[in-house]
């Protein structure tokens, strides 16, 4: 029963999936860009990696490091699915790198292998630990997914009108 289940999720994510090419014109950070294709603005958001967040020691140098990578230029986007949030779930591209790997192998995003089972994330990851590469030159770093636990997000107060 359960293959069934995974095979229909399966089947769900690949109905959406495709390949372009578009401009990425922000990043908003270490793991989602803003790109524009075809005169709309998408938000993309990286898959099989979870970067520190704007707040954690991290978060800045991560999304300065993905913005090195791709900022203002041309990249090619294979899409897996569209999130909670609307945004699309893609592998980056940018003159052949994978650039959801290459974050991870800086050191700039930890592999997030809850959804996935591609094991060169986790090996990618181990080399940038083994080095101390980006973040894990911390003593210990935190995982995003735990400083959002502690930290979870609340909307701000709107002022009451008189």
């Amino acid at each position: 029963m359960k293959w069934w289940w995974v095979a229909c999720c399966c089947l769900a994510l690949n109905v959406q999936a495709e390949t372009f090419d578009a401009k990425v014109i922000a990043v908003l950070d270490g793991d989602t860009v803003l790109v524009l294709r075809e005169q709309q603005k998408t938000k993309v958001r990286l898959v099989n990696i979870d970067a520190p967040e704007k707040q954690q020691s991290w978060g800045k140098r991560s999304r300065r490091a993905l913005c090195q990578l791709v900022c203002k230029r041309e990249v090619q986007i294979e899409t897996q699915a569209v999130d909670q949030y609307k945004r699309l779930l893609a592998t980056l591209y940018v003159d052949g790198i994978n650039v959801n790997r290459e974050q991870v192998r800086r050191g700039m995003a930890w592999e997030y292998s809850h959804y996935h089972a591609d094991k060169a994330y986790l090996a990618l990851q181990s080399e940038a630990q083994q080095a101390k590469s980006g973040l894990w030159n911390d003593a210990n770093p935190q995982p995003p997914w735990l400083w959002r636990r502690e930290h979870p997000w609340q909307p701000k107060s709107v002022p009451a009108t008189p």
